[in-house]
């Protein structure tokens, strides 16, 4: 009984928590990066596909579990893509992108950045990112590589071409003293990161909003295409992107400016890289699920409100659509 009120009903392919609060989106998503799916094995993987088919098809072990059911379908959409059925490389899953994104973040946020070592670590974070992008793509319907080519040639150009901007800035801002000089210096990464993302988005989306994006009824039936709601779907989305960054970039700096002060950190400097790389990995962890549950990932929006079409196709108030993320 208390596994019961503790654990929902198992439903296959549906997410275990409530979408339509804060709080669900909130579970569902750590779950969804939680690493230690990282270490699942193979054969605990083929274990989970096998339980989910046996469950589809009716047969399921007897004695199996709720939790055992969401276990397996946590594991499988962990590290099996839903469109190919292929295993997604380990560095690019969704739970993999905290572990090996944190080294780059750390990098971006070295004090004393040279124009060089800045177009390196933004070209490391940029190409990171598209590469988690493409692995974990909606892949139902075929997108040619060069959009993908286009969204990362953008995002690096605008992430380089901003920080590098910023910094040169800095560095000719004689009022500045050198120490004012090295705290603005820690700041640049979130405008480049925050600007690169939001052109990655429109790169890669700005085909949905002269052909639209799939709205649905509550039956989940494809009531038809629409352009109002495909604006909304890439505004939601680039605010979170915005929104992601922003503490990973902005309160390390502010962290480290204070911890530095400190007198036993000022005789010990090779204490630094450490801490620094532990708030690093603290802040990026804990920011990733905030920022991506702001929206759901299914949003609605009020027919009232999209193309005459839609509204004369149905007779529901509200339809959904896909947000991405």
């Amino acid at each position: 009984m208390a596994e019961s009120a503790a654990c929902p009903a198992f439903q296959l392919g549906r997410p275990r928590y409530d979408q339509g609060s804060f709080l669900g989106r909130l579970r569902h998503f750590v779950d969804i990066i939680d690493p230690s799916t990282l270490f699942v094995s193979e054969k605990r993987l083929k274990e989970s596909i096998k339980l989910l088919d046996d469950y589809k098809h009716g047969t399921p072990p007897p004695g199996v579990s709720d939790l055992q059911l969401w276990e397996a379908q946590k594991i499988k959409q962990a590290i099996i893509h839903p469109d190919t059925g292929e295993k997604i490389f380990m560095p690019f899953r969704m739970s993999g992108y905290v572990p090996f994104g944190t080294p780059i973040v750390i990098g971006l946020l070295l004090p004393n950045q040279t124009v060089v070592s800045t177009i390196i670590w933004q070209w490391l974070n940029q190409s990171h990112n598209a590469c988690v992008n493409y692995a974990n793509r909606n892949a139902t319907k075929p997108t040619p590589t060069s959009k993908f080519l286009q969204g990362y040639v953008g995002a690096v150009t605008s992430a380089v071409s901003i920080a590098v901007g910023l910094n040169v800035l800095i560095q000719k801002a004689n009022k500045l003293s050198p120490a004012t000089r090295m705290i603005i210096q820690r700041f640049v990464p979130f405008p480049a990161v925050a600007s690169a993302n939001i052109c990655n988005v429109g790169l890669m989306r700005h085909n949905e909003l002269s052909e639209g994006i799939d709205v649905l009824d509550n039956n989940g039936k494809v009531v038809g295409s629409s352009k109002i709601a495909a604006r909304h779907a890439i505004t939601e989305t680039a605010f979170t992107r915005v929104v992601l960054p922003m503490p990973i970039f902005v309160l390390p700096p502010i962290i480290m400016s204070y911890l530095e002060r400190l007198r036993f950190l000022q005789s010990n400097r090779r204490l630094l890289l450490p801490i620094h790389s532990v708030v690093c990995l603290v802040t990026f962890g804990l920011s990733l699920p905030v920022a991506i549950s702001l929206f759901p990932q299914m949003s609605q929006i009020e027919v009232s409100r999209l193309e005459p079409e839609i509204a004369m196709a149905t007779d529901c108030k509200v339809v959904t659509y896909n947000k991405g993320l």
